[in-house]
């Protein structure tokens, strides 16, 4: 008789869960909820935090050291943290660094843009690259959301201790579609393409924004709608912007930051989601597009193929001329329209948070264990 594997004790970062919401906070929350749901027969979780400031729930550990402190000591040698984190059978850094410990390592790694541009980020995220340089060369294990981003890594930290779990899908708010939240502009009756996300080199906004003055030429009232905090691209864009002909730079309205609701009202109502990143290692818009029936059309760079499927029109990230070309064929046709948010419907079955949870238990049950007392 096979005797089941015994449930593992999981250290886990939930330190992406406290403040405002990002996409790796969704991810987080996805992977916790779905990890909890598994049983404590299989998986047992011990979340911490690594901050002095977060409000921490009764039920999770604080690591004794400022966040930017860890870094700092985390890329050199420093004493284990196993006593702190509960003396787990496993530690799981969610967030791109994972402490130093005695007992088998896994981090997250979501993309690799920080690794190759570090002249993007900031002085924190770089040190956390060497923070996840040095656990790397240690023995942890990566676990990555895409095929694309393991690629890169084993590149980019030369190591194959590395693990691809796609992620599931992320929460939609279910609000009618009619009903436009009164902190949102009117913008009309007119279609629109809506770009997501932070206004950084990586969204690659400025080919969005030529291809875009492509689009008005050939279509009276198409607008595009930028949403987005403003970032280290904000002037780029700015520039691209006024390169365009005054009837097609008055038909583009930037947002700013916006909530989930209003991100979704905005989704569930756009012509089409743009996505045309120069990098991205998994992509939630694309499947909160494809969950609302929104086509995406987005760039080949990344995991974006991988993660869209068959369900969104591609082209190199660089290729205004391209980008444009299918912009037209999405805002004109309404057959091409309806085909894609049918297939899109369809790739979203693809992703479970559930089958997240399955493959992240699997690699904590690889690791060695010491027998139970």
């Amino acid at each position: 008789m096979v005797t089941p594997p015994r449930s593992v004790r999981v250290a886990i970062d939930v330190g992406p869960l406290h403040g405002q919401r990002t996409g790796i906070g969704h991810a987080v929350a996805g992977m916790v909820g779905a990890l909890s749901a598994a049983g404590t027969d299989r998986v047992s979780l011990m979340p911490y935090v690594t901050s002095t400031r977060a409000a921490r729930e009764p039920s999770q550990r604080r690591l004794p050291i400022p966040a930017a402190a860890a870094l700092r000591l985390w890329s050199r040698n420093s004493a284990a943290t196993d006593r702190w984190l509960g003396r787990p059978d496993v530690v799981h850094g969610t967030n791109y660094v994972v402490p130093p410990t005695h007992c088998p390592r896994v981090v997250s790694v979501y993309d690799c843009w920080f690794l190759e541009n570090p002249g993007d980020v900031n002085a924190n995220v770089r040190r956390s690259a060497a923070v996840l340089r040095r656990a790397v060369d240690d023995g942890a294990h990566v676990a990555t959301s895409s095929a694309a981003t393991s690629t890169r890594v084993r590149e980019l930290l030369a190591t194959d201790r590395v693990h691809t779990i796609h992620l599931g899908p992320p929460p939609v708010p279910t609000i009618p579609a009619d009903d436009r939240p009164a902190s949102l502009p009117d913008l009309g009756n007119d279609p629109y393409i809506l770009a997501l996300g932070t206004i950084e080199r990586r969204k690659n906004i400025p080919t969005l924004v030529s291809a875009f003055g492509r689009l008005a030429r050939e279509h009276e009232t198409v607008a595009l709608v930028i949403a987005g905090a403003p970032g280290n691209d904000a002037a780029a864009v700015r520039r691209a912007i006024d390169r365009l002909d005054p009837d097609a730079a008055r038909r583009i309205r930037q947002l700013g930051p916006v909530s989930d609701v209003e991100k979704t009202w905005l989704l569930a109502n756009a012509r089409s989601l743009a996505y045309p990143s120069l990098d991205e290692g998994f992509g939630f818009p694309v499947l909160e597009a494809q969950q609302l029936g929104t086509p995406v059309v987005a760039s080949t760079a990344g995991s974006i193929p991988e993660i869209a499927g068959s369900a969104a029109l591609l082209s190199a990230p660089l290729d205004s001329e391209a980008l444009a070309a299918n912009l037209y064929w999405i805002v004109n046709s309404d057959d091409m329209h309806a085909k894609l948010a049918r297939r899109g419907r369809a790739n979203v079955r693809r992703f479970t948070w559930s089958a997240t949870a399955d493959r992240l238990i699997d690699l904590y049950q690889s690791f060695d264990r010491p027998s139970p007392a």
